[in-house]
């Protein structure tokens, strides 16, 4: 496997819809070649390589070679960080809505 010391930041990252439905099929898919990921998008290989190339800056993607073909496999523990920030929105908004919910069902009283 290639080295795989992050260099972006994993918001970055899966800022494009593009890169998040790569790792959507990383995740369903295991390791894949880049011709068989290729086919799912409408661009060429060198721009599905270029999106791959921002996901293994940020440690979301590890390759290695196998012949002449490159696979991928992705490495999720930098989406960590995306779900530990995310948890506090959650817990923000569900206290927000329950406070609200109450003041609505005072108000109807």
């Amino acid at each position: 496997m290639s080295e795989n010391k992050p260099t972006r930041d994993p918001f970055d990252a899966i800022a494009d819809p593009t890169r998040r439905q790569l790792i959507r099929l990383l995740a369903e898919s295991g390791e894949v070649p880049l011709h068989e990921l290729t086919v799912h998008f409408d661009m060429g290989r060198t721009a599905v390589s270029k999106h791959l190339t921002v996901l293994k800056e940020a440690g979301l993607v590890v390759d290695r070679r196998v012949g002449r073909e490159t696979r991928y496999k992705l490495n999720a523990m930098p989406l960590r960080e995306v779900q530990d920030w995310l948890a506090y929105y959650t817990h923000f908004w569900t206290t927000n809505l329950m406070r609200l919910n109450l003041f609505l069902q005072e108000d109807e009283e």
